[in-house]
């Protein structure tokens, strides 16, 4: 009930909680006094000509059953939280119980990791137990943006490879897990010129990179080209201290083409890599990091062949 904009909903789930018990209680009040209606032990009503209503009570043990449904209620809503930010008397939290399996989890991997401490990353990489534990540590905690394979997707950086935004080594990698990554590139429009100069920016950083493009225009775009070195460096080759991408290769995260760049320029773009600090051991984002390094290094082994 933490996440309530005001201690009014509290109340008002309190006072619905109670007020339902009660009048349950009540129903059953009702329920339980039985009001002559016919002298033949019916309601008075017939269907089809013959078919009448008895006027009998409840049965006791379904009675009984109500009545210990509702005590066996506010017992709980005592015990445990129910009543809005009542924490109830037991002191008990999903919150408290999802630390403490955490807690007992990583008590009985510990052992396992422990193996694994005096291991470099790139010992690490090479261990077949180490990878298959950064095998599931990946697909349980990666896997869903950068892909089950690695290789991401529009946006979502390929790890397979050797182009890193934040660095590619183990100690850069472990402090991308760790901390996480927030890539903010601010719309240039403004500062390249008009919507001309933009597209002949455009063309300049698609011919970094050999991709197809306009020579006059990447001609005319060179000069403009000033405003984005502060981040890519002057042959665009990026900066792993910013997150700044390397536009001299093939590689884009966002799409390429003219309309792609262009719309870098014009808005910008704003990403986060959330860290996984608190939901990792350090033990385990050691075990992942030098996973996803080695990933890179049997790439490149693959390519060099």
């Amino acid at each position: 009930m933490s996440d309530f904009f005001s201690s009014g909903w509290s109340l008002f789930i309190a006072v619905a909680t109670i007020g339902g018990l009660i009048a349950c209680g009540i129903l059953l009040i009702i329920a339980s006094r039985r009001q002559v209606m016919a002298s033949d032990n019916t309601t008075g009503h017939v269907w089809d000509e013959d078919l009448r209503e008895l006027n009998n009570p409840l049965p006791a043990w379904w009675m009984g059953l109500f009545v210990l449904t509702i005590v066996f209620s506010g017992i709980y809503l005592a015990l445990y939280p129910g009543l809005g930010s009542q924490a109830g008397k037991l002191g008990w939290t999903s919150l408290g119980e999802h630390a403490a399996d955490t807690a007992k989890a990583r008590a009985a991997m510990a052992p396992v990791y422990a193996a694994f401490a005096d291991l470099s990353p790139e010992q690490l990489a090479k261990d077949p137990k180490a990878h298959t534990i950064g095998e599931r540590l990946f697909a349980n905690n990666c896997a869903q943006c950068h892909g089950a394979d690695a290789k991401g997707s529009k946006g979502f950086p390929n790890l397979t490879d050797n182009d890193w935004l934040w660095g590619g080594t183990p100690e850069a990698i472990t402090e991308t897990i760790t901390k996480g990554r927030e890539g903010n590139m601010p719309p240039m429009a403004a500062a390249v010129g008009t919507s001309d100069d933009v597209r002949n920016v455009a063309h300049y950083v698609l011919s970094l990179s050999g991709s197809p493009h306009n020579p006059l225009y990447a001609q005319l775009g060179k000069p403009k080209f000033v405003v984005c070195a502060a981040c890519h460096g002057p042959g665009g080759q990026g900066n792993p201290a910013l997150g700044a991408p390397n536009l001299s290769d093939k590689i884009w995260l966002h799409g390429w083409g003219e309309a792609a760049v262009m719309a870098m320029v014009n808005n910008g773009k704003h990403n986060v890599m959330p860290a996984h600090g608190e939901r990792l051991t350090p033990e385990q984002i050691r075990v992942l990091a030098s996973y996803v390094w080695g990933l890179s290094q049997s790439q490149s082994v693959a390519t060099a062949r």
